[in-house]
C-alpha cells in the first residue's frame, strides 16, 4: 500500500507485488506502481508477514525499500531467510509442522488462560493446526489456553516463545480472523474459558 494513491472511494488501493531479493534489512521489490524515494508503505508477504519500511531507490518495474522493522521481527525474518535458503538448496527440505505457516497481518492477540486470565501476545506464524506465540507468559507443555477464539494446548516451548496445537483444525479463510479477535467481553471471555475447563476435563478422563 503506497501512500496517496486512492481508489474511487477514497480507501488506499492495494496493488500486487512479488519480491526477488531480499535480507533482513532491505529488499528489492517488483510492482505496477513503483512510488517515490521517500514513501513509506506498507507491503505484506504470505512468508513473511507484514513489513513496513520506506523506498530508497526506484528504477521502471522495481523499488528498494528499506525495512523499518523492530529487532525481533527482523530476527525472525533473518531465520526465514535461512530455512528458505536451505530449502532452495536443498528441495527435499520439510517444514516440521504439518500444515503450511502464514504469517498473520495483524500479529497482535491475545491469550485467554483457564482460570479466565487474558494476556497479550504477538502470533509469530500460523497455520490451520496451530500457531507459534510470544508473550510475557511462557507457560508449561501441555498447557489448555486460548489464542483469540482458537483453543489448544502447549506442545512445545523455545527460546522467546511458544508452540501451540489447535484442539481442532481451523479454516485457513477464517484463521486470521479467529486468532486475532480480541476477546473483550464477558461473554467471549467465559465462552473460551468454558471451553477450556471441557477440554482438561476430556483430556483427564482419556488419560484415566
Amino acid at each position: 500500500m503506497l501512500p496517496n494513491w486512492y481508489d474511487p472511494r477514497g480507501k488506499l488501493q492495494t496493488f500486487p507485488c512479488r519480491t526477488t531479493r531480499v535480507s533482513p534489512y532491505r529488499m528489492l521489490v517488483d510492482v505496477p506502481v513503483t512510488g517515490k524515494v521517500g514513501d513509506h508503505l506498507t507491503s505484506y508477504f504470505r512468508d513473511f508477514g507484514k513489513l513496513d519500511g520506506h523506498i530508497s531507490d526506484t528504477s521502471p518495474g522495481y523499488f528498494l525499500l528499506e525495512l523499518d522493522v523492530s529487532y525481533p521481527t527482523r530476527e525472525r525474518l533473518a531465520n526465514k531467510l535461512t530455512w528458505l535458503e536451505g530449502k532452495l538448496r536443498d528441495p527435499q527440505t520439510l517444514d516440521q509442522r504439518e500444515h503450511p505457516r502464514m504469517i498473520p497481518a495483524q500479529p497482535r492477540s491475545s491469550l485467554t488462560l483457564a482460570d479466565g486470565t487474558i494476556l497479550e501476545c504477538d502470533i509469530i506464524d500460523m497455520s490451520i493446526g496451530g500457531a507459534a506465540v510470544s508473550a510475557e507468559l511462557q507457560p508449561e507443555v501441555g498447557t489448555a489456553l486460548a489464542i483469540g477464539a482458537c483453543v489448544g494446548r502447549v506442545v512445545r516451548v523455545f527460546p522467546g516463545g511458544f508452540a501451540v496445537q489447535f484442539i481442532e483444525k481451523q479454516r485457513e479463510q477464517d484463521l486470521a480472523r479467529l486468532i486475532s479477535r480480541p476477546m473483550t467481553s464477558y461473554y467471549a471471555t467465559r465462552k473460551v474459558a468454558s471451553e477450556l475447563e471441557q477440554v482438561d476435563f476430556e483430556n483427564a478422563d482419556a488419560d484415566a
